[in-house]
């Protein structure tokens, strides 16, 4: 929340009965004057009048500062906010009831309490990521009245911080992904030196593609971009392909087929890299992500957030291996992660056996996640075309331990404050 945007103030009646017996006093007093109407005209005339400017002092003198510490996170992981709440008016909110409208599921950090006038109160929130996602958090409400309860002052600041919720990597277990090519491992030349050297195919255009590689030629004679797929050494590519289609999948929230497969991607993903693998995503939700081979932290970090944003879509996993057989060169190791028993991909995969492309399969066993259909045939067709595959089960991964469960260390001044250990400090972001 920051201190130079200010909140849009809204004042309202919250209860008409003292302005009305006000109204028919003062009308008792002018039609028929009597000593005991102007007493209660009054009390209570003075009281509305001190309700009105007691909001009036609320609306100008509270003012919040929400701060957080991260911009993105894990799924597992904690949140942590700070809170600063100020009374520079001359009024004490005897109450204050604090409404968070962030988006991000499970966590809301609406509270009550108080503060004098003059007074400054700081406090914390946290909570836990529970899904991978883009998400809000804010704007924040504030809203309070006065004592006698005839008015009610919100104050909306509009403010919000957008939040990235990764998803987790966590240990594998035993999966080797198999070497492509029949050459075997090798070590990979640098990439620029390979492109200097030939261009081994040409495929259609895919939206994100380099358009330096366009092979202007075949683009010329056929009237539509086509690209240059260039040849690589013996050292494979990791080419990982996700299935998301939603007539495929089973399961519910982090139960899901889905969510297991983009865990999956993404710790493969991971230990891909830290073997020194290029590490390429393919994946169709509701829209095409094509990113091509690549090392090094920021490859991985926009893997991890094409996975945070993943939805299911309607796109068969067939459709995806024709679609990028062309893009694929020869000595790839494919990693195909799909919960699908539908053998038309199986035709579509042996197609790109034939061009010494080399997949691994991570067949999501539908029935543990509470699906039907009996995953053995594909597992049979698999071994008849030499393929490596595992079935994987819904209990076979580790989950990410909620992070809420292991609290901040925080030390106590000798002034009585509690501020966070200095070994765990990070700056406060605020808001904005």
């Amino acid at each position: 929340m920051s201190t130079h945007t200010p909140p849009t103030i809204k004042i309202h009646f919250r209860s008409y009965l003292l302005p009305v017996i006000t109204v028919f006093l003062l009308g008792f007093q002018l039609f028929s004057p009597y000593k005991g109407w102007m007493i209660l005209l009054t009390g209570f005339g003075g009281a509305w009048l001190l309700s009105y400017f007691w909001v009036r002092s609320l609306a100008r003198g509270l003012h919040l500062v929400r701060e957080m510490r991260f911009g993105w996170a894990q799924v597992g992981d904690s949140i942590q906010e700070r809170f600063t709440l100020r009374n520079r008016g001359w009024a004490p909110a005897l109450w204050i009831m604090i409404l968070d409208h962030s988006d991000m599921p499970g966590y809301k950090i609406s509270a009550v309490t108080g503060v004098s006038s003059g007074e400054r109160r700081h406090w914390f929130s946290r909570g836990s990521c529970a899904r991978r996602g883009l998400f809000t958090l804010g704007p924040t409400s504030l809203e309070t009245g006065d004592p006698f309860g005839i008015y009610r002052v919100r104050l909306d600041y509009h403010a919000s911080f957008t939040m990235l919720v990764v998803p987790p990597v966590v240990h594998l277990p035993s999966i080797e992904i198999a070497p492509g090519g029949r050459a075997g491992e090798g070590r990979r030349f640098h990439r620029a030196l390979e492109q200097t050297i030939s261009a081994g195919s040409v495929r259609e255009y895919i939206p994100g593609d380099d358009m330096r590689r366009l092979h202007w030629a075949t683009t010329a004679r056929r009237g539509e971009p086509y690209m240059r797929v260039f040849e690589h050494t013996p050292a494979s590519d990791w080419w990982i392909v996700l299935d998301m289609d939603k007539n495929v999948q089973t399961g519910e929230d982090q139960n899901a087929t889905d969510e297991h497969g983009v865990v999956l991607a993404a710790s493969l993903a991971s230990q891909g890299l830290r073997l020194g693998k290029a590490v390429g995503l393919v994946m169709h939700g509701q829209n095409l992500t094509w990113q091509r081979p690549s090392f090094g932290d920021v490859h991985r970090w926009e893997m991890l957030r094409a996975l945070a944003h993943v939805r299911r879509g309607e796109t068969p996993l067939a459709t995806i291996l024709e679609r990028t057989r062309g893009a694929l060169g020869q000595r790839t190791s494919l990693i195909l992660i799909t919960p699908s028993l539908d053998i038309a991909w199986l035709r579509a995969m042996g197609l790109l056996l034939r061009r010494e492309i080399i997949p691994t399969v991570l067949l999501l066993d539908p029935s543990s996640f509470g699906g039907e259909g009996d995953v053995s045939f594909v597992e049979q067709m698999l071994a008849k075309q030499g393929v490596t595959f595992y079935r994987i089960r819904a209990n076979m991964l580790e989950r990410p331990v909620n992070a809420a469960d292991s609290p901040w260390q925080w030390q106590v001044t000798p002034m009585g404050r509690a501020v966070l250990d200095a070994s765990q400090k990070q700056p406060w972001r605020t808001l904005a």
